[in-house]
């Protein structure tokens, strides 16, 4: 009998080249195919996912806040600013169902029929026919108000006999745009090495972290772990007003990353998987819908990836491999796992923008469980998912 070779001496083992023919913001992947993403549909002057998005919610919540001024002469959520009020406050207050509680209501359900409306918008769309699920991801659905809102959204359409059901996105959404990319890098990644690094870009916070596959404790990649997660709020960062400024932030949490790798002992592979706002084209530049980042990211004299790459240094002896995708794309791969019971589905990303992307599921994978928001509302009318 062969003896057993450690785990450490199998990390020094020589590891296989990447393939270096994984195009940028490729469509097809083992088990899916990505239909589209990013549609800027129109809504007379602007687009439609303006109506639902974060600063959306805080213009309603704004009405409503002025309407009490008007009628009571007092506002119950106080003297700061809608906008200047956190997710957390907006939740505490909630909680306490007293006045402010019914405004924040009140404004939930202004959003909850806009974003039915929204979601019948994007149904009408060729590349969301037969969709029947639809996560709901970014920042706001993480909240009380958010998830308020979701579950009447569900509510709304389940009672228009719609066959969409909504569901939230089970992981953090400070993941969710990491974990994604377990779908999107090359197999031959996930099997040689522990973990790659990952990169979420918003208009408001960038996230960085190592992703652990974890393919030995669940082959179906239903069981991905982010460790070492930074999160940098760029848009509120004196020193991040530029683009340059922002690819060097980067560039220095992903060092921070590697080192972290190294301590832990961890087998990290050369590859960098990067989720950004806008349309990514095969050669890594942007086309559009990146406008909410510092600069110009969309000029054909700008590549992040090349950009990126010649910042970062070589990982286990091999020189780092940049790819990007759409960050809507990534966040809503992080569902595929759950996933395999439907063959359409798609996912809504509300931040400062609204992101998009649709999906048809090609079989092939072990099909967990997955109980969508929406499908059997309760008696107070809120859907479970």
């Amino acid at each position: 009998m062969p003896p057993q070779t450690s785990r450490k001496a199998t990390r020094q083992a020589p590891r296989p080249s990447l393939p270096d023919d994984l195009t940028h913001g490729g469509l097809k992947r083992p088990g899916v195919t990505i239909n589209g993403y990013s549609l800027e549909l129109h809504d007379g002057d602007g687009f439609v996912g303006d109506s639902v998005s974060r600063v959306a919610y805080s213009q309603m919540l704004d009405v409503w806040r002025k309407l009490y001024r008007r009628i009571s002469g007092l506002d119950p959520l106080g003297t700061k600013p809608t906008r200047e009020i956190s997710k957390k406050r907006l939740d505490d207050l909630l909680r306490r169902n007293g006045k402010a509680a019914a405004i924040i209501s009140a404004a939930s359900e202004d959003y909850a029929w806009q974003l039915a409306r929204v979601v019948r918008r994007f149904l009408a769309h060729t590349s969301w026919q037969g969709v029947r699920r639809i996560v709901v991801g970014g920042g706001f659905q993480k909240s009380l108000v958010g998830e308020l809102a979701i579950d009447r959204a569900a509510e709304l359409l389940y009672q228009e006999s719609s066959r969409v059901h909504l569901m939230t996105l089970r992981h953090h959404p400070d993941e969710g745009g990491l974990i994604g990319w377990v779908h999107l890098a090359p197999p031959e990644l996930l099997a040689q090495y522990d973990a790659f690094l990952a990169v979420d870009i918003g208009g408001t916070n960038v996230r960085c972290g190592i992703v652990r596959p974890r393919l030995h404790k669940a082959p179906d990649l239903s069981d991905v772990k982010v460790m070492g997660l930074q999160k940098w709020g760029h848009a509120g960062d004196s020193d991040a007003t530029r683009r340059e400024d922002l690819v060097q932030g980067i560039a220095d949490m992903l060092k921070k990353l590697i080192r972290q790798a190294k301590r832990k002992d961890l087998s990290l592979a050369p590859f960098v998987g990067v989720a950004c706002p806008g349309v990514i084209n095969e050669d890594g530049s942007i086309s559009a819908g990146a406008q909410n980042l510092p600069g110009n990211w969309e000029t054909p004299r700008f590549n992040l990836a090349h950009d990126l790459c010649e910042r970062l240094p070589k990982i286990n002896g091999q020189a780092t491999q940049v790819r990007l995708h759409n960050d809507a794309v990534v966040q809503g791969l992080s569902e595929l796992p759950f996933m395999q019971g439907v063959k359409r589905w798609a996912v809504l990303t509300v931040g400062t923008g609204l992101g998009n992307a649709s999906y048809t599921n090609m079989g092939g994978r072990p099909k967990p469980n997955a109980k969508p928001r929406g499908s059997t509302p309760s008696p107070s009318g809120r859907g479970r998912g």
